[in-house]
Parts: C-alpha cells; sequence; structure tokens
C-alpha cells in the first residue's frame, strides 16, 4: 500500500503520474465518511475532506479538460468559474492541456446561480429541448455556450459527444449524487476516484450515489490503487462497463 503525505513521499508529478487521465475517459471524484455520508451536517462535501484531499482534488481538475457537474450541485457547493492552481499549471501545460479547465453545468430546468451566470468566463451548459429556460440561457451565455441534446431529458451519452467534438475529452465529473447516478445507469463513467474520510457523522445524509432504483445488474469495479494519509483513504477504481 502506497503511503504518501503532503510533505512530500508523493510530489504533484508523482501524484498526476498515479491519477493520470486518457482522452475519452469519464472520471468521478467523490469523498465519502465511513458511514457513507457524502456531506456534513451543512449539506457540503467541504465538511468532510481534508488538506490531502484537496490535494487530490486539485490533481485531478489539473488533468482534465472539463468538469461536469449538475446545477444543484453548484448552487450547493458555490461553484464559480475554474481554475487550476498555479503550481500545477506547469505540469498542465506539459500535459498539451488548454490552459483554462472549463466547467459544464447539467440542468433539466435552467436555473442557475447568478454568480455562474454573470462570470467572465461563463459555464458550458448541458440541458435538453424542453428546458424552461433555454432562451434565457442563449441570452446570458451565449448560444455557443448551451449544449442541447435529448427532448424532454438531458442525453448525456450525446451531450459527452459533443464535449468531445469540442476537445473537451477528460471529463472528470463531481457530482452531484443524482448525475453521478445518472452516468452510472446509462453505463457512461469509467473510473471512480473515492477519498474515505475518518469520520462518523450519522444523521440522514446523501449517498454519492442518488439512484431511484436498484441498478439490475449492479456495477462492479476494479480496485486500481490506494493511497493513505495518515487514516484517510484514497481509492481509484475502473468501472466495468
Amino acid at each position: 500500500m502506497e503511503r504518501w503525505s503532503p510533505s512530500g513521499t508523493l510530489d504533484d508529478v508523482g501524484l498526476a503520474s498515479l491519477y493520470a487521465h486518457p482522452p475519452g475517459r469519464v472520471r468521478a471524484n467523490f469523498v465519502a465518511t465511513l458511514d457513507g455520508a457524502a456531506t456534513g451536517d451543512d449539506g457540503r462535501s467541504g465538511t468532510i475532506n481534508d488538506e490531502a484531499d484537496l490535494r487530490i482534488f486539485e490533481t485531478l481538475r489539473a488533468l482534465a479538460d472539463v468538469v461536469l457537474v449538475g446545477a444543484g450541485t453548484t448552487r450547493t457547493e458555490g461553484y464559480g468559474a475554474l481554475s487550476v492552481p498555479e503550481r500545477l499549471r506547469p505540469l498542465r501545460a506539459g500535459l498539451g492541456l488548454l490552459p483554462e479547465l472549463e466547467l459544464a453545468v447539467v440542468t433539466r430546468s435552467g436555473i442557475l446561480s447568478e454568480r455562474l451566470l454573470g462570470a467572465e468566463r461563463p459555464p458550458l451548459v448541458v440541458t435538453h429541448g424542453a428546458c424552461l429556460h433555454l432562451q434565457t440561457l442563449r441570452e446570458r451565455l451565449g448560444a455557443e455556450r448551451v449544449i442541447v441534446r435529448g427532448a424532454h431529458e438531458v442525453d448525456l451519452a450525446a451531450a459527452l459527444t459533443e464535449l468531445a467534438a469540442r476537445g473537451l475529452r477528460r471529463v472528470l465529473t463531481e457530482g452531484g449524487p443524482h448525475l453521478f447516478a445518472s452516468l452510472l445507469a446509462a453505463n457512461l463513467l469509467d473510473e471512480l476516484c473515492l477519498t474515505s474520510s475518518p469520520l462518523l457523522v450519522g444523521g440522514h445524509p446523501p449517498r454519492i450515489v442518488a439512484a431511484h432504483e436498484w441498478f439490475d445488474p449492479a456495477r462492479s469495479a476494479q480496485l486500481e490503487h490506494v493511497l493513505v494519509e495518515d487514516s484517510t483513504m484514497f481509492t481509484r477504481w475502473s468501472i466495468d462497463r
């Protein structure tokens, strides 16, 4: 079992090599407590992570072309335009990735926070043809920033194909649990990076997957690596498709 610490057992280059993100792969990143909670009592994942998890989080973003997130998660977690930490920019450039990391927001309703709608660098928005606020999105963000796939529900497979056509082939999703469930149900997910936080929080929190039905068959995964920092465990899983 590999052990590392923020003080330098694995430097940024070594960590990036362990989490290499080939084009064409859809990767999810989540944190969960020992009792299965995806958030703390404030409904946010930041309550249950730590500095080591933040380093993984920043590395995964630096290796991606686009972060795909559900609109509800952007509101809860306070998403704005994304950036890559200065220390990871040379690494990103060395991999031939564009300097700016794109944000793509999946929404059925078309309701986005003003922080995103008014951003200097607005997100891409993935929605469907019957979205009630479709015209408003086009007016606020520009028609080229709005991806419409599906008549009455978002067609995630078609949306990923469109992202790839725009050169955004390394997809990182950070949730939320409903989007993660939809990607799993549609057999579109290649990989899960999961941080196991050494906390027990109780309550009635969400899990990382919010599915209305049992998966039939259940999705299986293969363990690729395990890293440990103090009592926090970081696993990377390949999802069988």
